[in-house]
């Protein structure tokens, strides 16, 4: 419209084209506000129709199993997901044929996930959604590809609680195999298995172990308890206030309740705080958690902030068995130490109580699952690396029969890095042995302790290993890892021998002496398979030792 020229209004128009206009924008007005009501309330109605079905309804469990968020935690939907309903797009792979609980062979985006560097340097450990994680696929490495159907079974047992489970993992012989998959049992310990659990354990019959993490402990307790009474010892008729406080003031902050049938399952679930979760995690001032999430672990309901700290543990644990070892060692060495940090001090491994092949075992039938958990991390590592030809093969990731070389750089510089970067409880256990050692005065060694304390918001300075990282990083290998050693079994000690004590207790007198008469039955089985074969006691790989 040129400059100056007249504006027509609606007076000037025609009363009929007049009133077609108010009608087209009548009708405008009420498809913009009734049809995205009515939409609306099909859903709502669809979606209450759901939740009336029973939970092992197909429908219901199609509806719920197939959502698959974004990046961003978003389903297909649009609106945010928390953690508990979060069902990971790299869980897409999961496939029917994988009878024996190993993994397939991935795409390889699945199996090499990108992780931004330094992305450890300050995690921010209060997030509350997927999207505030570093990258978009960051922690796709902790989600293990199994049975769908299997997988699918053990999500209905946790709709069984009705109180709210923010954070679940299932792990175990019960869920990844440690014998060889030719191997029965004579008896199933389920009552009426689903028939995915039965095909998987391959008729073994063995109990399937969960960790739910919970926001508010004696609310979860008080609505279980409700639910569930005949899960929980004595104590539980003390109410769940009691319960709570003995879950979370002694032992390592887990309440265990062992030999409950769900879903015609057998099952032994844990109950742990978030907090005290995501602390064990990303410090390590127990290892009881923190080592159980080392080892390959079946996450069913996840959490961001559970998988943030998660992945700080998973490359602590590296960073640890890479001070354990020499400068060149193989996969099963690296996956051995890393598997045996957290039985370093345990009680169970000194007396007749457990498989002495537990950790040789889980490294064995586990080689592709250790695999997808830690090469994203070693690849982000500048010290470490896959030195052998096999690895440009395309599958050699789900081959079970490559055990790859490995080598590190000693360099005191870089591994001095690596000393700094330990997680914050357990490098305080590393840093007071060697002030002992290297007769360090305590008021400098205090001066050190607070320019190195990663807790000060304020700080911006890089975790870059100083003179003092340096020196203990340059120490002659057997002592550092005799001083490693013995940090770590400081750390795992008492939290795993008061939660052995407080297990009595938590767990009642006649399911204790069930569960102390099966261990020790695999401690006898252990030490026959050891004859038969002529294997050596397997502890922790690189790490066994007799040093105290």
């Amino acid at each position: 419209m040129a400059i100056g020229a007249p504006v027509r209004s609606s007076a000037n128009l025609p009363l009929s084209i007049v009133g077609l206009m108010a009608k087209e924008t009548s009708w405008q007005i009420i498809c913009s506000s009734v049809i995205p009501s009515l939409k609306q309330c099909l859903l709502l109605g669809r979606v209450g129709w759901l939740y009336k079905l029973p939970p092992e309804h197909p429908l219901r469990r199609r509806s719920f199993a197939s959502v698959t968020p974004g990046p961003d935690g978003r389903t297909n939907g649009g609106s945010p997901k928390t953690g508990s309903d979060v069902s990971l797009k790299v869980e897409t792979t999961d496939t029917k044929s994988q009878s024996n609980g190993t993994a397939s062979s991935p795409d390889s985006s699945a199996r090499q996930p990108s992780i931004p560097p330094d992305w450890d340097e300050k995690p921010n450990l209060s997030i509350s959604a997927f999207s505030q994680l570093p990258s978009s696929t960051f922690g796709h490495n902790q989600h293990m590809i199994i049975n769908s159907d299997f997988k699918e079974a053990l999500r209905q047992i946790l709709w069984q609680f009705r109180a709210p489970i923010r954070y679940a993992f299932a792990y175990g012989s019960g869920v990844f195999p440690q014998t060889a998959s030719g191997s029965k049992s004579a008896s199933t310990v389920h009552p009426h298995p689903s028939p995915a659990i039965s095909s998987m354990q391959g008729g073994q019959g063995k109990m399937i172990d969960f960790v739910f993490g919970v926001s508010y402990t004696q609310h979860w307790h008080s609505l279980n308890l409700h639910q569930h009474r005949d899960h929980y010892s004595a104590i539980g008729s003390l109410g769940s206030s009691f319960v709570s406080r003995v879950q979370d003031r002694y032992g390592a902050g887990v309440y265990f309740n062992p030999y409950v049938t769900v879903n015609g399952t057998l099952i032994k679930y844990g109950v742990v705080n978030l907090d005290t979760l995501c602390r064990d995690l990303s410090e390590w001032d127990t290892l009881y958690l923190a080592g159980r999430l080392q080892k390959p672990v079946k996450i069913l309901r996840d959490d961001p902030r559970v998988r943030l700290a998660n992945q700080l543990n998973l490359i602590s644990a590296v960073r640890t068995a890479l001070l354990l070892l020499p400068s060149e060692f193989t996969e099963q060495d690296l996956y051995g130490t890393i598997a045996g940090l957290s039985y370093l001090g345990d009680p169970r491994m000194s007396l007749p109580a457990e498989n002495p092949n537990k950790v040789a075992n889980i490294v064995k039938y586990q080689l592709p699952n250790f695999r997808r958990l830690y090469a994203p991390l070693i690849e982000n590592l500048p010290n470490v690396a896959f030195h052998d030809a096999r690895c440009t093969s395309a599958d050699w990731m789900a081959d079970p029969e490559t055990n790859a070389t490995m080598a590190q750089d000693m360099d005191p510089k870089k591994r001095g890095n690596m000393v700094r970067r330990l997680p914050r409880a357990f490098r305080a256990k590393l840093y007071f042995r060697y002030q002992s050692k290297f007769q360090i005065p305590q008021r400098d060694f205090d001066r050190m302790l607070e320019e190195s304390d990663d807790k000060d918001p304020t700080r911006v300075k890089r975790q870059q290993g100083g003179v003092f990282e340096q020196r203990v990083a340059g120490d002659r290998p057997e002592d550092l890892r005799k001083e490693v050693r013995r940090s770590i079994k400081s750390t795992v000690q008492w939290p795993s021998a008061t939660q052995s004590l407080k297990a009595i207790a938590t767990a009642g007198l006649v399911r204790s002496i069930r569960y102390v008469r099966e261990k020790m039955a695999k401690h006898r089985q252990g030490q026959q398979r050891q004859k038969e074969t002529g294997m050596p006691r397997a502890g922790s790989g690189s790490t066994e030792s007799k040093e105290s």
